[in-house]
């Protein structure tokens, strides 16, 4: 797979750690599993639903554009592990409700900072809840690589399951609703042992860089969301919703 990366879509890489806070949804994927030279999907928009992720690098974001383009929903990084929140939250994931998109936020995990449970808390108290209002998704637990030190956190496999489950438990406590899980196959594999015991009530957001979602990690029949590119239009992260604009409405209501 050959690795592609746009100097205008992500941060100019460094041969040095990044600053923690800095991390955003796939950063630990482009690197690991980079990005094949297609990554438009080979049935595009079939029965799916345009979408796009953002973080605090992109700054103002041109939703009206995104709209326009046919983007549809969109998740904005609140959080990541119990020491950051991201500037630019209120303006992006407003923003994307004014554009008229289904919005969510997501919370970059680092297991070797502090527990699943108080990063599930940090999240809720700083824009990653819920409400039933037909236009909020459900919160996403982005769990992927370490773009700042070991792969998998320091931890074993039983280790890291059972930080994710510590996260999910509450943060299904605070909310009501079930988190979703962004993460690669790949890294699920490594870190996870390929575990299988969330697919019957996590969503389950997938990332490849490739014109087909490819296999997925033990345990989901099927996704619900996949980012398939880091080298989108005015953004750089496309994502693609697994059902039409209706079905999206459903999850968003729970």
């Amino acid at each position: 797979m050959t690795l592609l990366v746009s100097a205008a879509a992500v941060p100019t890489p460094t041969d040095t750690t990044p600053t923690r806070g800095s991390a955003y949804m796939g950063m630990g994927v482009l690197a690991h599993d980079g990005q094949s030279a297609s990554t438009t999907p080979a049935d595009p928009k079939a029965g799916q639903t345009e979408g796009v992720d953002v973080a605090s690098y992109q700054g103002a974001v041109a939703w009206s554009t995104l709209w326009g383009s046919g983007v549809r929903w969109a998740y904005t990084k609140a959080s990541e592990g119990t020491y950051y929140t991201n500037s630019y939250f209120s303006k992006q994931y407003d923003g994307a409700d004014d554009a008229g998109m289904i919005r969510g936020a997501y919370h970059f995990a680092t297991p070797d900072s502090s527990g699943g449970a108080a990063q599930a808390d940090y999240f809720v108290d700083h824009g990653g809840g819920w409400t039933k209002d037909g236009r909020t998704l459900p919160g996403v637990l982005d769990i992927e690589y370490n773009p700042y030190g070991a792969t998998c956190y320091g931890r074993t496999a039983s280790q890291m399951v059972d930080w994710i489950g510590d996260f999910l438990d509450r943060y299904k406590e605070r909310t009501g609703r079930h988190a979703a899980i962004y993460t690669s196959t790949n890294w699920w594999k490594q870190c996870t042992g390929n575990y299988s015991g969330f697919g019957d009530t996590n969503p389950l957001w997938v990332a490849r860089y490739a014109s087909s979602v490819g296999e997925l990690p033990a345990g989901w029949d099927f996704h619900t969301m996949w980012q398939y590119t880091s080298t989108g239009p005015t953004v750089g992260d496309h994502d693609r919703f697994n059902g039409s604009t209706d079905r999206l409405k459903s999850l968003a209501n729970g």
